[in-house]
């Protein structure tokens, strides 16, 4: 006995060529997804001013000279049980200059915290000369019972800061997130056996 003949337009091949189509069209639409990405996430960093590198470069080549100003920095928190600090309380750089710096942060509780540093400046004008490039202010951090973490901040002085400022403070304070703190309920002591 042979094979059934099947017409070649049955309902059942044109199912399945319509789902050949639509998978060649996901597969190409997803490389030129793939193409144009990183175009699409750089325009969106230039937008939005997040890790804006080559504004730091530009700041750096500034036809403004260069000058000696010192920066204090500050840390707080209030009642959250994160204990917060700089790794130094004070700088001597030049503006322009790009500047690491670490804050460590430890969480004394035994539960979680879930927290958001808020920047502020000293004098209040000089924050328009202040760009950061990373900071850890940028997102919540979820702090592990007991967690101690390092947390970096790059930024640069623009070198147009006013003469008449020699020194800017740049302050932190980590606030807990509201009804951010996750609670867990801190593990009993288990009786000897």
């Amino acid at each position: 006995m042979s094979a059934p003949v099947v017409p070649p337009h049955t309902p059942v091949r044109l199912a399945n060529r319509r789902l050949a189509w639509r998978l060649m069209w996901v597969v190409a639409g997803s490389l030129l997804f793939a193409a144009v990405q990183p175009s699409l996430y750089r325009a969106f960093c230039e937008w939005t001013g997040i890790y804006d590198i080559d504004r730091a470069g530009k700041l750096a080549r500034s036809t403004v000279a260069a000058r000696a100003i010192g920066i204090e920095f500050d840390a707080n928190s209030f009642d959250n049980g994160l204990r917060f600090s700089p790794e130094v309380s004070t700088l001597s750089v030049q503006t322009g200059d790009i500047i690491h710096l670490t804050y460590r942060v430890e969480n004394t509780r035994d539960t979680p915290v879930i927290g958001q540093a808020v920047p502020s400046y000293g004098p209040k004008h000089a924050a328009e000369y202040v760009v950061k490039l990373d900071c850890f202010c940028f997102k919540q951090q979820t702090f592990a019972p007991h967690e101690v973490r390092q947390l970096p901040v790059v930024f640069i002085i623009d070198p147009r800061l006013p003469p008449d400022l020699a020194t800017v403070t740049l302050s932190y304070t980590f606030f807990e997130v509201p009804a951010g703190s996750v609670q867990v309920a801190a593990a009993k002591p288990q009786a000897a056996p």
